[in-house]
């Protein structure tokens, strides 16, 4: 009983996080199963690889130097952050390089990113509260530590890994070569920096006053980091206005469908208006291939054809086109469509 609830307080609380996240994608979301497949390398490549590679260089310092204080500190401010996130950034490596066209933003590096910590957390939040919280104090020490790493410390993995997410995500969209070869190390080292130093600050003050000023710089840069998420989230914003006025003038999306995709407000209401009816699948692929529609020719005028823009968004017009008639719309008051050109 005490393990299965501490699976359960490890993986549900992560599993809201997780939608949070998701729900924070409001324009083009990513596909269910690739973060899935993030989420569950958090659990088992990510967590399960660091356990293992931390306990043995753990050990080879302890056969050094003799001195558990020593590898304690060893272990939680150098090793563990850099085989942690460095674990945790493979996943999104992965999605990077093999599905690329599902990187396309800032805020996508930020999510992948933020899901394959969350996983990683999950698996370390079960261990900790079994083994250091109900094994050691009993169901008192499984409150305490269930609290400490839900409450306090819960978003601390998401909010490190973030910058991983955002170093690539920069990388992606840039041309200069520099930047590409150095925004992913940038972000993988403020990642490892962070994350050492939450790590040292736990070594240096230790006991409760610790945790609570360690969970409040993790607050508080995580609520900084949801910040920016939602800069992000409205910068996508500006890129659908920008992009699909012209497809307006093409003909692919009507005036009522163009003012429905610029809005998440509206594009919520207007699923939930087709949940009624029987075009609820065809409402929400339409507004998702909105979404994909704008970051790719952004990408087409920003990086050029890379591999195979172009296609890529005739295949788009023609799938919104062949769904327009089963769109629903949801426009909450009228604007004006700004008129630009077509290409």
């Amino acid at each position: 009983m005490p393990l299965v609830a501490s699976v359960l307080f490890g993986f549900v609380p992560m599993f809201f996080f997780a939608f949070f996240i998701y729900w924070l994608d409001r324009y083009e979301k990513e596909p269910k199963a690739l973060l899935t497949t993030v989420f569950f390398w958090g659990v088992i490549v990510a967590a399960g690889g660091a356990f293992l590679i931390n306990t043995v260089l753990g050990v080879g310092v302890y056969i050094l130097t003799g001195s558990e204080a020593a590898t304690e500190l060893t272990s939680g401010s150098l090793i563990a952050p850099v085989v942690e996130e460095t674990l945790k950034g493979l996943a999104v490596l992965v999605v990077f390089f093999i599905f690329r066209r599902e990187f396309d933003s800032i805020l996508d590096g930020i999510i992948y990113a933020a899901i394959v910590a969350l996983g990683f957390a999950a698996a370390e939040n079960s261990y900790y509260i079994f083994a250091r919280g109900y094994q050691e104090d009993g169901w008192t020490g499984f409150w305490v530590v269930a609290f400490v790493r839900i409450v306090l410390v819960g978003l601390q993995h998401p909010f490190y890994t973030s910058f991983i997410g955002i170093g690539l995500a920069v990388s992606r969209l840039n041309r200069n070569m520099a930047v590409i070869l150095l925004a992913p190390l940038l972000g993988w080292g403020v990642a490892v920096f962070t994350h050492a130093f939450h790590n040292t600050l736990l070594s240096v003050v230790p006991g409760f006053g610790g945790l609570v000023f360690g969970g409040l710089l993790d607050w508080t840069g995580w609520i900084a980091m949801s910040g920016f998420a939602v800069w992000a989230l409205r910068r996508e914003g500006i890129l659908l206005k920008k992009h699909l006025a012209g497809e307006v003038e093409l003909g692919t999306l009507t005036t009522p469908q163009y003012q429905t995709a610029i809005s998440s407000l509206s594009q919520t209401m207007a699923a939930v208006n087709a949940l009624f009816g029987k075009n609820y699948g065809a409402t929400v692929t339409f507004y998702q291939l909105c979404g994909e529609m704008a970051h790719k020719k952004e990408q087409l005028l920003t990086l050029g054809d890379e591999t195979g823009n172009g296609l890529i968004i005739q295949s788009l017009r023609s799938e919104l086109t062949r769904l327009s008639p089963q769109a629903l719309t949801f426009v909450s008051r009228v604007s004006e469509v700004p008129r630009q050109g077509a290409g």
